[in-house]
Formats: structure tokens, C-alpha cells, sequence
């Protein structure tokens, strides 16, 4: 029985595997075949980037060449929601400092949109031969291992409690009312006649996409920032191996549409800005960090019912709406003064936080 037992074990661990590289596989692969159909290039899957366009669609910003409600992220919601419900992890939880994780959705959405992507576009900014992903991604991993400087002497945000079951419909509920706009388009719903918010691929394939992509990221808990957390931590290459398929399969991919092109310069909707590209994504990481998930996590998490995450969410949409109306998101002409303070403030904040949520967890530690 005992064999039986590690033989079940080893099984389950190859599926695991397999899960994750395939899911990997599949992001990749959707990526480069979102871009061929229409999609900015380099922006097949954007978590930050899509959520900035639908934020704009609903009126909160006004750069009028952002603005669309991307299916993608309706897909996603939606199918990591109907399969956690299949599965019955479908769980109603919060109460773990919301306040805070929205403000670290913020965050991490300033960052992103400093580098001007997700951790998920610097994969395929990469693929594309954007070698400015490679300053980026130093720059993510610098995030991360600061983060777990804080994880390693206890941080926390507090425990995770049941809420009524209503708590945890929210973020799906969104994603429906979403895509009803996006069907029938009011006159108050905006939409981009120029720029990368007016180039899309269409519209149900990119929500079947979405769909696949939000149910295999449930299942195989997909996670840019995991996989590297977990390196620094324990040495473990399981979700990192998801990543590596992104990147391979995206690299192969765009050389097959012909849409490699190595350089610095000349990159679509990318700067060169050098130190801001490598401090931008080191937000985003050393936020992902302190919130328990990168963007798309996050998603997946809402979707799963934690209204945690949720409050992540809506702190996306309003960093947002926050970077472009007071011109703070960087374009392609590179990165303003401004926006250079700011994001310097914004790792400020974070270590506010980071030793916020260290001392709280202490206190209590001794208290009890």
C-alpha cells in the first residue's frame, strides 16, 4: 500500500507538471494568435494593459487611444469563475486588510503602466524581441525577492474569514455586466478609433480565449510572480516551468507570423527609459509580493470568490484611471518627471506596508 501510495504521489505531480507547462503552452500560443487577428503586437495577453482600456471604455480616464472593453478579461473571469464552482473551490472569504490590497492593485497598476505591461506582457515583450523586457525583468525579480524579505520575517495581511456567499459573486457579476456594455455598446461606453485600444482581435474569439485562459490559470494556479517567489523561497521550479512555456511558445510563435523583431527601439508601445523600465516592474513584483498574486492572479482569485482579491481588482481600475488623468503612465515618447516621482513614491508606500503588515503580525504574534 505503501508503494501504491508513492506511485499515486509521482502521479499526481507529473499532472501537475504537465498542467502547468500546458497551461503555459496555451497562454503563449493565445497570445500570438490574439496579435495575428488583431491584437496591439506584444499584446496578445495583457492583464494591466486590457484592464487600463476597459477603464477608459467606462469613462474614468480620457486618453482616448486606451479605451475598450477587452473580452479577454471577461473571459477570464468567467472561466476561472464556472470552473471553481465546478470543482466546488468556489469560496466566499475576505477581511484580510482590503483597504490595503487596494491600494497595492494600485500599485501594482502604477508600475505596470510605468514599464507600460504586466508581468505577463514583459513575457511576451520579450518573446517579440523587445529587449527592454530584459531590463524589466531584473527589475521584477528585484520586487519579488524585496517582498520576500518581508514574507520570511512574517508579513502578513491578517487572515481571510467566510463571508455571505454574495461577497464572492462580485467580481463575476462585473464581468457579465461588462459584457453586456460591450454587446450592446451605449452611447455613455467609449471606445478607441485610433491607437492600441481600436485594434482587437474579435470579439468572441477573444472571449473563448479569455475563457480557456481563466480556466486553466484556476486549475493550474498560474502565477508570474509564484514562480519566481518560489525559486527564492524553496528552490522550486514548478509554476516558473508555466512561464518558461509563455516564453517559448510565444518566441515561436511570433517568428512564424513574422512579428520578431529584436531591438530596443522601435518596439510597439514600449519606451527605452532604462532605469524606469527596471523600477516600474519592480513595483509591480514587490506589490504582487505583499497582495498574494501578480495581475492575473489576482483575476483568478476574484473569480474564485475572495473578495480580497476583488478589492485588488477595483484598485487596478482606479491606479488606472489614477496614472492617466494625472499623467503619470508612460508612452512610448518614454517616462515624464512627474511620473519618475511618483514611482519612487510608490516604493515608498510599499515599504510602508511591507513593515506595516511585519510589526502588525508581530504584535499580534505577542499578544497572543
Amino acid at each position: 500500500s505503501r508503494l501504491s501510495a508513492v506511485n499515486q504521489k509521482k502521479e499526481l505531480v507529473v499532472k501537475d507538471k504537465l498542467l502547468i507547462i500546458s497551461s503555459g503552452a496555451f497562454v503563449g500560443l493565445a497570445a500570438v494568435v490574439l496579435v495575428y487577428f488583431g491584437n496591439p503586437d506584444n499584446m496578445g495577453f495583457c492583464i494591466a494593459c486590457f484592464v487600463r482600456d476597459i477603464t477608459g471604455a467606462l469613462g474614468l480616464h480620457r486618453a482616448s487611444v486606451v479605451q475598450y472593453i477587452r473580452p479577454e478579461i471577461i473571459g477570464i473571469i468567467l472561466g476561472a469563475f464556472i470552473i471553481s464552482k465546478g470543482t466546488k473551490e468556489f469560496n466566499s472569504t475576505g477581511g484580510s486588510s482590503p483597504l490595503i490590497r487596494f491600494i497595492l492593485g494600485m500599485l501594482m497598476m502604477g508600475g505596470a503602466l510605468i514599464f507600460l505591461g504586466c508581468p505577463l506582457r514583459m513575457i511576451l515583450r520579450l518573446a517579440g524581441g523587445d529587449w527592454n523586457a530584459l531590463i524589466a525583468l531584473p527589475g521584477y525579480v528585484v520586487g519579488i525577492f524585496i517582498g520576500t524579505l518581508f514574507l520570511r520575517h512574517g508579513y502578513s495581511l491578517g487572515r481571510s474569514n467566510k463571508e455571505y456567499s454574495i461577497n464572492g459573486y462580485i467580481s463575476p457579476v462585473i464581468a457579465v455586466f461588462l459584457l453586456i456594455l460591450l454587446l450592446i455598446a451605449p452611447s455613455f461606453i467609449f471606445f478607441s478609433e485610433s491607437g492600441p485600444g481600436s485594434l482587437a482581435a474579435p470579439g468572441i474569439m477573444a472571449l473563448i480565449i479569455g475563457l480557456i485562459v481563466g480556466l486553466l490559470a484556476q486549475r493550474s494556479r498560474l502565477c508570474t510572480m509564484g514562480g519566481i517567489r518560489d525559486i527564492i523561497l524553496f528552490k522550486d521550479f514548478h509554476l516558473a516551468s508555466g512561464m518558461a512555456a509563455i516564453l517559448v511558445i510565444a518566441f515561436i510563435g511570433n517568428l512564424i507570423i513574422g512579428k520578431f523583431n529584436p531591438g530596443f527601439t522601435g518596439q510597439p508601445v514600449a519606451h527605452s527609459d532604462i532605469v524606469f523600465n527596471f523600477l516600474g516592474m519592480l513595483v509591480v513584483g514587490f506589490a504582487a509580493v505583499l497582495a498574494g498574486g501578480c495581475p492575473l492572479r489576482q483575476l483568478v482569485l476574484s473569480a474564485e470568490g475572495q473578495s480580497d482579491a476583488t478589492m485588488s481588482f477595483m484598485g487596478m481600475i482606479t491606479g488606472a484611471a489614477f496614472m492617466h488623468n494625472f499623467g503619470l503612465a508612460g508612452s512610448p515618447a518614454g517616462v515624464s518627471i512627474l511620473a519618475k516621482w511618483a514611482t519612487l513614491i510608490m516604493i515608498i508606500i510599499l515599504l510602508a506596508i511591507g513593515f506595516g503588515g511585519l510589526f502588525a503580525t508581530k504584535k499580534e504574534i505577542a499578544v497572543e
